[in-house]
């Protein structure tokens, strides 16, 4: 099977895919100039796409499920510097939420943003759990704090500042999901190295795009440390085996609107 699908009439025999191919697989053939990878590299090959993704031509394709191909048409996805730069300083970690769910569909259109994140030599190891139902997001919350009570008068980190939470709790605040109605999880494969890093590039990039579809977010700590260690929890979540849990958002839709930037440190550099 042909690794690269290269359309002849388009292809200027450029070179850029060969320079910008991460695993240096391609070549230029003999003769007719055009992109090839030889059989004994396919294996070599990451998939990236970063060879059909910087043909200026789009002469190029990878031969990866290739009738799923999408045109990028001229000029789409550019966002000058300010409008970015208001888009990231106005994301705000969100605890007040309206009852009115997010639509599944909605949801999968900003989880299919964050499945192109990036992740090392492109294993795209996460794979997310959605916990639609605001009922048992609670239960997952009373199990977080289940674990926390485990945790008074132990030498945990966490130990002094529990019973604050506890407290909270019993006074009916809901200090672990903010009364969120629903909750994502990236889970990757136990004995991966470098997945944790991946999940939590994958989890920002649905922080990031999330405000764009009208959908607040804001990172459940105290679930993704209860899920590592309280066997309850782990059965509630119920993963496939072999795989856990990296970390945890909760989401919905945000009571209030943004309306201005706070201040934040200020920046420190080091240039060497």
């Amino acid at each position: 099977m042909t690794h690269i699908i290269v359309d002849q009439d388009r292809c200027t025999g450029c070179g850029i895919c060969v320079k910008i191919c991460s695993s240096g697989v391609i070549g230029l053939a003999d003769g007719t100039n055009l992109p090839q990878v030889q059989e004994e590299n396919v294996f070599s090959c990451f998939y990236c796409g970063h060879c059909e993704a910087f043909c200026p031509s789009q002469a190029l394709i990878l031969n990866l499920r290739p009738e799923e191909k999408v045109l990028l048409p001229a000029g789409s996805g550019n966002i000058s510097p300010e409008d970015m730069e208001f888009y990231i300083k106005k994301r705000r970690s969100i605890r007040y939420f309206t009852r009115e769910p997010v639509p599944r569909e909605k949801i999968l259109e900003v989880l299919d943003i964050a499945r192109y994140a990036a992740s090392g030599a492109n294993f795209q190891p996460v794979q997310w759990l959605v916990i639609h139902d605001p009922k048992k997001v609670r239960k997952i919350a009373e199990l977080t704090m289940e674990w926390m009570k485990t945790l008074l008068n132990t030498d945990h980190p966490m130990s002094g500042y529990v019973p604050i939470l506890i407290s909270a709790w019993e006074q009916g605040i809901d200090v672990i999901c903010q009364g969120a109605p629903h909750l994502l999880f990236a889970h990757i494969p136990e004995e991966s190295p470098i997945a944790p890093v991946d999940a939590i590039i994958a989890l920002t990039h649905f922080d990031i795009a999330a405000p764009a579809f009208g959908i607040g977010t804001c990172w459940a700590g105290f679930v993704a440390a209860a899920t590592m260690f309280y066997e309850p929890l782990q059965k509630e979540l119920n993963l496939p085996e072999g795989r856990k849990i990296a970390h945890a958002m909760m989401f919905g839709n945000p009571q209030h609107k943004v309306y201005g930037i706070p201040r934040r440190k200020p920046l420190e550099v080091t240039w060497q």
